[in-house]
């Protein structure tokens, strides 16, 4: 990350499995306290027709994108207002916003989660959250995806520490400036 972001902690947790996930947190609050800005960046995905993916796939990806941001942000949104304030980063991407055939097992969850975020930033944004939806309307440059698009040119892809600064930037908006 370009700039340097003090007192930052990630908590590697199953957010699909809800008391995991409200321990994890529980504990984080207890070492550290209230904290100003919480990033939601899990993603659960299965590509394939809606009739290729099983059920139970798209179920499993709902928990993770879209039930996992519901119990964190009962979680932390009212410690935050509590506190006089605080951010939500929920990040998401294209396949929230539009529905391909090959994307089945996915985009139905992240525009779930998109409106969950809309619903959620309308009800704490007065009480002072800022909760904002950062669709990444791109291939994020990590190994993998460099496999599957070998011949893609370097600008075809977007740097993991460009979308940590994009974050870092809706995180720190002035009040009046802010966007979801």
């Amino acid at each position: 990350l370009a700039q340097e972001i003090p007192d930052a902690v990630a908590v590697p947790v199953d957010v699909s499995d809800a008391a995991a996930l409200t321990a994890a947190v529980d504990d984080l609050i207890a070492r550290f306290g209230t904290p100003k800005v919480v990033v939601h960046n899990a993603v659960g995905g299965a590509f394939g027709t809606f009739l290729d993916i099983d059920p139970s796939v798209l179920e499993q990806n709902f928990q993770t994108n879209v039930m996992a941001l519901y119990h964190l942000a009962r979680q932390v949104t009212p410690k935050m207002i509590e506190a006089g304030g605080g951010a939500l980063i929920v990040t998401g991407n294209t396949s929230a916003l539009r529905g391909k055939a090959s994307f089945a097992g996915f985009a139905p969850t992240k525009a779930a989660q998109r409106i969950l975020a809309e619903a959620i930033a309308r009800e704490v944004g007065p009480k002072g959250v800022h909760v904002a939806y950062l669709v990444i309307d791109a291939v994020i440059d990590v190994p993998w995806t460099r496999e599957r698009w070998k011949d893609a040119p370097d600008d075809f892809f977007i740097a993991p520490d460009d979308i940590a600064g994009e974050v870092f930037h809706l995180a720190h908006q002035p009040k009046d400036a802010w966007s979801f």
